[in-house]
């Protein structure tokens, strides 16, 4: 998957009409974005209570956040995320309950134009952002998180930086999804891309390469399924590699190579 849809998934959003009609968002239930009925939003936020305390009175409200919107690439992969708006509904009303402040305090930005795979132009944007969080009495502490986003329209520093913020947010909440635990599920890895037989010819030819590496050779041709490939050998005639190997296997060795 390539770095613009990472960000927009990231970022949940649907793409606008310069990107791929093939790739789609949806949610699988639409969030309730109506802002939680946390009570009277000042009774705890003491005057007297520091950041770090108020803090983890926010974490105590915000207990979970599933994936519930759905990215949809196509070829690039589907998977299930916690958008921006989804992060902001759960944390506001906590913040605004506790007397929590996050403000964005400084923001290191890096740009670079991107190719898509139709054709067209992309700005990139990778966004380095230093949050403070204040308490009700004043004091603050001080977090970073880097957010990516890519956009044609002049709109990937704002994405980066809404990352960003979701990213603080769930990271520092400490916010589980409720979904099973991924050391749960066991996987094979997949198959190592197979090295094609003419990308040993350099090294079968070079007088320096020894016969333990030549066997060696021979036998991740074999491993491969390779040895009967035809390539082109030293003398310009065609040759099965696998015979070559041999050949030159024992040509070395009768002339007393290591």
């Amino acid at each position: 998957m390539g770095l613009r849809e990472n960000a927009a998934a990231a970022a949940g959003r649907t793409l606008d009409e310069t990107e791929p009609a093939a790739i789609r968002y949806e949610v699988r239930e639409a969030p309730n974005l109506a802002e939680p009925d946390l009570g009277d939003l000042s009774k705890d936020a003491e005057p007297t209570t520091s950041a770090v305390i108020a803090w983890s009175r926010v974490m105590g409200e915000v207990r979970s956040i599933a994936k519930n919107e759905r990215f949809d690439g196509g070829r690039a992969g589907r998977f299930n995320f916690r958008g921006i708006e989804t992060a902001l509904n759960a944390f506001g009303p906590a913040c605004r309950k506790h007397g929590v402040l996050v403000i964005q305090h400084r923001v290191e930005t890096e740009y670079r134009d991107i190719s898509t795979s139709s054709g067209g132009r992309m700005r990139e944007c990778t966004a380095l952002v230093t949050f403070r969080i204040y308490g009700p009495d004043g004091s603050f502490f001080e977090s970073q998180a880097a957010g990516e986003a890519s956009d044609s329209g002049g709109r990937s520093t704002p994405k980066a930086q809404s990352i960003a913020l979701r990213t603080l947010l769930i990271n520092n909440g400490l916010v589980p999804t409720e979904d099973r635990d991924a050391d749960a599920v066991q996987f094979e890895r997949a198959e190592s891309p197979v090295r094609p037989a003419v990308s040993y010819l350099d090294e079968i030819c070079n007088p320096q390469t020894s016969a333990g590496r030549l066997r060696q050779i021979h036998h991740e041709l074999g491993t491969t399924r390779q040895l009967g490939a035809l390539v082109t050998n030293e003398v310009g005639d065609e040759e099965q590699i696998g015979a070559m190997v041999v050949r030159i296997g024992k040509e070395r060795a009768a002339g007393g190579a290591a």
